[in-house]
């Protein structure tokens, strides 16, 4: 099953981001998983809110191919709490998590309920 993909919110330099909704994260988002696409690892913050009434795991997966040459650290799993839990995980490693074709995955534990907003930083400027 194709995973689903979730695109970016940027942050704005010098300004503000009123705060998005974000992505509901349903069954379909459990069973397939999420793909960010065009990924800037080093520049993006996931904000994983949790509405289930029990505390669950967001886990974003270790890259594959030759670009993810510490991707043996492995996965990365946060407990995100039960009912009001919001966490920010981020920013990442392109070395550890980058997948093929530059996407990030990010897969959630069965009976996850919330949203997931995908947050870009701003590159520096000059």
């Amino acid at each position: 099953m194709a995973r689903t993909v979730v695109s970016y919110s940027n942050l704005v330099p010098n300004s503000h981001l009123t705060s998005p909704a974000g992505t509901t994260i349903d069954a379909t988002l459990v069973t397939n998983g999420v793909e960010i696409d065009v990924v800037d690892p080093e520049h993006t913050i996931l904000r994983v809110a949790n509405t289930h009434s029990a505390a669950h795991n967001v886990t974003v997966r270790a890259g594959s191919g030759t670009q993810a040459w510490m991707a043996g650290q492995g996965d990365l799993a946060v407990s995100v709490a039960a009912t009001t839990g919001l966490e920010f995980i981020g920013p990442f490693t392109s070395a550890r998590f980058q997948q093929d074709g530059s996407k990030l995955y990010v897969d959630f534990d069965a009976g996850f309920t919330g949203s997931i907003t995908v947050l870009r930083m701003p590159k520096a400027w000059n």
